[in-house]
């Protein structure tokens, strides 16, 4: 089966947009401000920055290369290039992954959904206990947030069946610009509040005496997680980008517009809260319970504008969301209906049907049904904690040792130089970060996520 019998993204905006999308997700909007602010403000981004050249561009291309050189979903694509040797594994690992995220995942969009409905209806309006209890009192509710995360995963399932470039390309490039666009028009309206330079300040101004071993393993595992590294997710993308596509160009591209949107979504959060002398979590707590009281107090003049920016960033939370679980979804969808010789709405089907089984117990698992625990955790935070501290650092090691050590010079060479047309200079640099440099700084994240470094 060739690329062109699969399809493939039509332009080179589309790669973009779509690869990109599958980034910028809710982890964009909370984690990333969150620690940002926390770890040293505008010392931690440059300490960010760096790590993604170490770990997230060299990674994201040792996917890109996998991916785009067997033109087939990540299973085949691993075991085409070791011709049947058990890397294939790497691949379905990937697929089981991105299952399993889709599924917690839809928990979080499907309240993100809630709460655009709330927010169009006014009912967020209120003092920050009712908001607070709204907040309990919804998520722990057996219906509603298994409905809303039914609901999202249906949505993903509506995008995917229509293909690669009639339904993800097409819907990524609507979504993302959007996203964009609701973004600055909220960062600039927190950043006219009063007061609202302090959260600049905390945001952006270099604290160096924060920095230290800790932190720098957190930029590590912030670079890691944001790009989707570990998933399969780039390495399916890949297989769909055409033989011009310039891999590491596209790869600092997308890593460009998913750290631009990381700070931005500070730009967003930060100047309000402290607006209104609030010093924000991380979490859900920031973005169900901390953020509406933001919005009410900092806008109680203008309560016009409070109801729209709490319209607006709800949608933005879902649109963040929603490009997230697309890619997600289609991970699973291409080696599903490839491997199983069934049309591309079967597989989807089949993938709709597992993820919709795992939100649902996530969703129950959040206050209610009682014992849907696993070591100690609910399920959702399990799932969590078992797909990014586990199984995400994991295949991404695997890949750089793949590429890096495995698959022969030649082919990872001519895959990053499109066969000779681009310099080999930056190639020889990157395939030093991918043999060495990554497979440490992925070592290491994973170590420091369990106190063992």
């Amino acid at each position: 089966m060739t690329n062109t019998d699969r399809g493939s993204f039509g332009t080179k905006l589309g790669v973009v947009l779509a690869t990109a999308g599958s980034a910028v997700g809710l982890g964009n909007i909370w984690r990333f401000p969150y620690m940002t602010g926390q770890n040293g403000g505008a010392a931690f981004i440059l300490i960010y920055i760096v790590c993604v050249l170490m770990l997230g561009i060299p990674g994201m291309i040792a996917e890109f290369v996998v991916g785009r050189h067997s033109g087939a979903n990540a299973a085949r694509a691993y075991s085409n290039i070791s011709h049947g040797k058990p890397w294939w594994l790497v691949g379905v690992m990937g697929m089981i992954t991105s299952m399993i995220i889709l599924g917690f995942y839809a928990v979080v969009a499907g309240w993100c959904l809630q709460y655009l409905y709330a927010s169009i209806a006014g009912q967020l309006a209120g003092d920050p206990e009712y908001v607070a209890e709204y907040f309990k009192s919804f998520s722990s509710d057996a219906l509603k947030p298994t409905l809303w995360t039914i609901a999202f995963i249906v949505i993903t399932h509506m995008v995917v069946i229509h293909g690669v470039r009639n339904g993800i390309e097409k819907v990524s490039k609507l979504l993302m610009p959007l996203l964009f666009v609701l973004l600055v028009a909220i960062a600039v309206a927190s950043c006219m509040l009063p007061g609202a330079i302090k959260g600049i300040s905390f945001l952006l101004h270099p604290d160096f005496s924060k920095l230290s071993r800790s932190v720098l393993l957190d930029a590590l595992g912030q670079a890691f997680f944001s790009l989707s590294l570990g998933t399969s997710c780039l390495c399916t993308y890949a297989s769909y980008f055409s033989r011009q596509t310039n891999l590491a160009k596209s790869a600092m591209q997308i890593v460009g517009v998913d750290t631009l949107v990381a700070i931005l979504a500070g730009l967003m959060i930060f100047p309000a809260a402290f607006s209104v002398g609030v010093n924000p979590d991380s979490g859900p707590s920031l973005i169900f319970i901390t953020l509406p009281n933001v919005f009410n107090e900092a806008f109680a003049s203008a309560p016009g504008l409070g109801y729209a920016m709490s319209l607006m960033f709800y949608a933005l939370l879902s649109l963040a969301a929603l490009t997230s679980t697309i890619s997600m979804h289609e991970i699973g969808t291409a080696m599903l209906y490839e491997e199983l010789h069934v049309t591309r709405r079967q597989g989807a089907l089949i993938e709709t049907v597992v993820c919709c089984a795992i939100g649902v117990v996530c969703s129950l698992s959040c206050g209610a049904v009682d014992g849907l625990q696993l070591f100690g955790k609910s399920a959702l935070d399990f799932c969590d904690f078992i797909t990014g501290q586990v199984m995400m650092p994991i295949g991404a090691l695997l890949t750089c040792v793949f590429v890096g050590w495995y698959v022969p010079r030649q082919v990872v060479s001519d895959e990053f130089t499109n066969h000779g047309i681009l310099g080999s200079r930056v190639f020889r640099v990157w395939l030093f970060c991918i043999k060495y440099v990554t497979p440490l700084c992925i070592i290491a994240v994973f170590l420091h996520q369990f106190g063992l470094l």
